[in-house]
């Protein structure tokens, strides 16, 4: 039995003990999918994704409509996810690429409405982001997303996640427009230090959830910066084939490998029931 079939297993087991009397929070199944490479491959795809789709929504209907739309999206989907008993990755995933949507859409609009620059917001929406992480840790004790089974905890992990989409947007603009390096170039900067946190882990033993939420942070001005090049012009020395594009070929991949973790967990989920039955056979 695999580590995701282990934990799985625990929370079947945890079900199978439940009593009418137990606090809910002891009980709730997981409602984030565990941590594989593939995780990470559709993380960096909806951030990229979410990127060049504000940009177009953007543009083609202005600042305001799009950010109404971002918004209405972004609560449907969040609601239908914090409704969700356990883990689903249609559902999962549908909240991810409208966090990234309207993540970008808020960093943008606080530069490019607001005037303020990169500098400034992301010094705002790092305060931003470490204020989340004290509150949520003062009051569970863990940062862990392996913990994610009461409706507070995923409260404070989805706050989390909004606020390192705009955050990681900030510093991909920063870097690349404020500093001077180009889409590209800070593509390739971030590719990099994304690769720190599991080098530090595994030379230095860093912490794994600190290690987490610093790759996770890192996904989106990595992201964000190659879909950016793709989709900018070559003024602006990017490879000029449009946001809106660039937005229709990175869902393809998103669907695919999405579909591939729903398959993956419906047929884990009916082990996992085989296995609660055998252990536990109705009276």
């Amino acid at each position: 039995m695999d580590q995701s079939m282990a934990e799985s297993a625990a929370e079947a087991e945890a079900h199978a003990h439940h009593r009418p009397g137990d606090a809910p929070e002891h009980v709730g199944w997981s409602k984030v999918p565990q941590v594989t490479a593939v995780f990470w491959i559709v993380k960096v795809l909806t951030t990229g994704m979410g990127e060049t789709a504000s940009d177009y929504l953007g543009r083609s209907l202005g600042p305001i409509p799009a950010g109404g739309l971002g918004f209405v999206g972004l609560v449907v989907a969040l609601v239908l996810q914090l409704r969700s008993a356990r883990y689903q990755p249609w559902t999962y995933w549908s909240a991810i690429v409208m966090v990234s949507v309207f993540g970008t859409m808020v960093a943008d609009v606080i530069h490019v409405i607001a005037g303020i620059p990169y500098t400034v917001s992301t010094v705002v929406f790092t305060l931003a982001l470490g204020g989340v992480f004290v509150a949520w840790y003062s009051s569970e004790r863990t940062l862990s997303i392996h913990a994610i089974r009461t409706r507070r905890r995923e409260t404070f992990y989805w706050a989390t996640v909004l606020i390192t989409f705009a955050l990681g947007t900030a510093v991909g603009d920063l870097t690349a427009g404020t500093l001077g390096l180009g889409y590209f170039t800070s593509g390739c900067l971030f590719t990099v230090l994304i690769a720190v946190p599991a080098l530090s882990r595994s030379v230095f033993g860093l912490n794994s959830v600190a290690a987490f939420w610093w790759a996770y942070i890192l996904t989106r001005p990595l992201g964000a910066s190659f879909a950016d090049w793709m989709g900018v012009p070559a003024a602006r020395h990017g490879l000029g084939w449009g946001t809106g594009p660039v937005t229709l070929a990175l869902i393809v991949p998103i669907a695919v490998l999405v579909g591939y973790l729903a398959a993956r967990h419906n047929k884990r989920n009916d082990l996992i029931e085989n296995f609660a039955s055998t252990r536990h056979p109705q009276a």
